[in-house]
């Protein structure tokens, strides 16, 4: 437990990763230029991973954009998912809380390899 709120100011952005796999990567296609093409310059696309990468223990890409972008780029991606799996986490520096402790789902809730996400004091 702990003893006060913790400061959302921590938040420096977030991070959506949309996963998909073969039979679905089309699907992942379609919400990746839809989401070009509505918010152009106001977040960054990762690149596509075919195979695992980092703590993902499925293929995915990963959308990066900043705090003021919540509001309406997560209700496109709820709307607009085709029942794909995203995680939505933020970025306060704590790897792993963002990842597990500070996540949201949309979909599917996948396992997340925690130990290599490092994680500071």
């Amino acid at each position: 437990m702990q003893d006060a709120p913790k400061d959302i100011a921590a938040i420096h952005d977030y991070h959506a990763h949309v996963y998909y796999d073969p039979a679905s990567k089309d699907r992942a296609a379609t919400l990746r230029q839809w989401v070009e093409e509505r918010f152009p310059g106001q977040m960054r696309m990762g690149s596509w991973h075919d195979e695992q990468v980092g703590p993902h223990v499925q293929a995915m890409y990963q959308i990066a954009f900043p705090p003021d972008l919540l509001p309406t780029l997560v209700p496109f991606l709820m709307m607009n998912r085709m029942g794909l799996t995203i995680l939505l986490h933020p970025q306060s520096g704590r790897p792993r809380d963002d990842h597990t402790l500070n996540a949201m789902w949309m979909g599917e809730v996948l396992p997340v390899k925690t130990e290599v996400l490092r994680e500071v004091g």
